[in-house]
């Protein structure tokens, strides 16, 4: 694992001021891979999906969860403030003001429209960011089976997620601990 440590608050701040400004309508995921691992290269892959992990199990906005947690990475609590601001305020003003317009306005069609299609394009975002972590992360058959079953569980036999992550966890850990005399996991 691959973390910076010597980003000043500022520019963590800024870093994250950005992506909530530009990650209207979703795919905050999308663009937090992109600045900060892919251009600024705070941190890698690998960090980026166990942060994403631990901030998609915990209560709240996943975007707050993982600017907190990166932000902490990069800078301990005052990196985890700047990275909570930056990325919460450009969503704030906006949907401040965007209040106001439609309390004055009402309903517009444009503008109904216009926020259809941006669901639309965080939608493409997000699905673009999972096939990508896919491809780094699913590295074995095993992987996409666990995957699978998970799907298809929650899917089609409806069962409740919170129970299906827990016994395909625990079955997870089961497969892939360290086994006596044998170099590494299972394939």
């Amino acid at each position: 694992m691959t973390t910076r440590t010597d980003v000043p608050v500022f520019r963590i701040f800024l870093a994250f001021l950005l992506v909530g400004a530009v990650s209207f309508g979703g795919g905050v995921v999308t663009h937090l891979r992109s600045s900060l691992v892919l251009k600024r290269r705070w941190i890698d892959d690998e960090t980026f999906v166990e942060l994403l992990a631990v901030g998609q199990t915990l209560p709240g906005l996943n975007a707050t969860n993982i600017a907190i947690l990166i932000g902490d990475r990069l800078h301990g609590t005052l990196g985890a403030l700047a990275a909570l601001l930056g990325v919460c305020l450009p969503g704030t003003v906006i949907i401040y003001f965007a209040g106001i317009g439609y309390r004055i306005n009402g309903e517009r069609p444009l503008l109904l429209a216009g926020l259809e299609g941006v669901a639309a394009a965080a939608l493409g975002l997000i699905l673009a960011t999972t096939l990508q972590l896919g491809v780094k992360s699913l590295t074995r058959l095993s992987d996409l089976a666990f995957v699978l079953i998970t799907i298809l569980t929650v899917n089609r036999a409806h069962v409740p997620a919170p129970l299906v992550l827990m016994v395909v966890g625990v079955l997870a850990i089961l497969w892939y601990r360290p086994r006596k005399g044998l170099e590494g996991s299972r394939p």
